[in-house]
């Protein structure tokens, strides 16, 4: 399967000299942590064909069958104080959308933060992971997607099958992980070459974030409050304003937002 990866990928492209396939593992995030502790190079990617113990934010599971999706994460050292990276989940969607775009032609959606959508249904997931020392800068960062491809709604375990999609489904064609998987490592490699270009990553995740305009539940542990989203900070961080008229920019590590009338 790797060579029919990297025979999909532009030979520019540097990262496939660090690509790495496991036909099965518990988790390529998991794994790439535990390589980039060993001090494994930038551009290091991980790819799977099955994850065993597949991850999302907050400890949630992702369903990862066999030859159904991309369940890729790469390794990145961007050489800089932690705060400013808290753009970097956003920047992965943008990564993720543009992949999928070019492989199928659709610009999927972005439910704040991590969620790639279509309609009102998940097409994929991401996870950000990174070690910051004690001078506040990243030593690295690990950066996590899981975009289903080829599940017909049988697929899905049935607590999913009113809320996940696969290009299979929104497309009525199968496009194979593979490469999906080549055009999101390139895709990656591409939005780490402009990772501090803030603003032009940010217009590129407003523009396709269908958490503004909502109104939304905003849960922080035992904690919920009711609000609607109004925009996003340069961060990615969001901004609410609340049922008593207060107005605060929420992060990602502090809460987990849900739509008031479904997934979304």
């Amino acid at each position: 399967m790797k060579e029919q990866i990297l025979s999909q990928m532009t030979t520019e492209c540097p990262w496939r000299d660090t690509l790495y396939w496991y036909d099965t593992i518990d988790s390529t995030n998991t794994q790439a942590k535990k390589l980039a502790k060993e001090g494994a190079p930038a551009g290091t990617v991980l790819i799977a064909g099955n994850q065993t113990g597949g991850r999302g934010r907050m400890g949630r599971s992702f369903s990862s069958p066999e030859g159904m999706g991309v369940y890729l994460s790469a390794i990145l050292r961007p050489g800089c104080k932690a705060e400013e990276l808290m753009h970097l989940t956003c920047a992965a969607a943008v990564a993720a959308c543009k992949a999928v775009e070019n492989v199928c032609g659709i610009f999927p959606g972005i439910k704040w933060i991590n969620d790639l959508v279509c309609g009102k249904e998940k097409l994929g997931g991401i996870l950000t992971e990174m070690s910051v020392n004690a001078d506040g800068f990243v030593d690295w960062a690990v950066v996590g997607i899981g975009i289903n491809c080829c599940q017909r709604k049988a697929d899905f375990p049935k607590e999913l099958q009113n809320m996940a999609t696969s290009l299979l489904l929104q497309t009525n064609k199968i496009y194979p992980p593979d490469l999906l998987a080549a055009q999101l490592t390139e895709a990656l490699f591409e939005i780490n070459n402009i990772l501090f270009q803030k603003q032009q990553i940010m217009d590129i995740y407003r523009q396709h974030c269908i958490t503004l305009g909502q109104n939304i539940l905003v849960v922080r542990g035992e904690e919920s409050a009711y609000g609607t989203a109004l925009d996003l900070d340069e961060d990615g961080g969001l901004l609410v304003r609340f049922a008593d008229g207060t107005e605060k920019v929420v992060s990602s590590g502090e809460v987990s937002i849900r739509g008031m009338y479904g997934y979304v």
